[in-house]
């Protein structure tokens, strides 16, 4: 099995919905975007996917978010934009281009990330 990662980096505000705590006020992160494609197969190239396919899809992907009020984009409308959703969001968006994508880590900080990813 291979696995392949690349990242990238946004900033946005958000509030958290039905949250009690400081985050239900609008702040701001930046965000650290990860993305991991795992299969057994490579390429005539030997490679397992394009880096500069995959970071250019993401690339769009959070030029999207990037320096925007999230709670105020269409699918997050009345959501919770916290950092899950937007693991979940991104994957899905990338999931169209990359049969093979594994995972999406966001993280808020330097010491807290969300993931999202599929069972097989």
């Amino acid at each position: 099995m291979y696995e392949v990662k690349t990242q990238l980096s946004f900033s946005a505000a958000h509030h958290l919905l039905n949250y009690d705590g400081e985050c239900e006020n609008q702040h701001g992160h930046n965000w650290l975007v990860e993305v991991f494609v795992r299969g057994e197969i490579l390429d005539k190239s030997n490679i397992l996917v394009d880096f500069k396919k995959l970071k250019g899809e993401l690339r769009k992907v959070l030029a999207y978010l990037d320096h925007e009020d999230i709670n105020e984009l269409p699918e997050f409308k009345n959501e919770s934009p916290s950092s899950e959703m937007l693991a979940y969001y991104i994957y899905t968006k990338l999931k169209e281009k990359f049969a093979e994508l594994y995972k999406v880590n966001v993280w808020e900080t330097q010491e807290s990330c969300a993931s999202y990813f599929e069972e097989k």
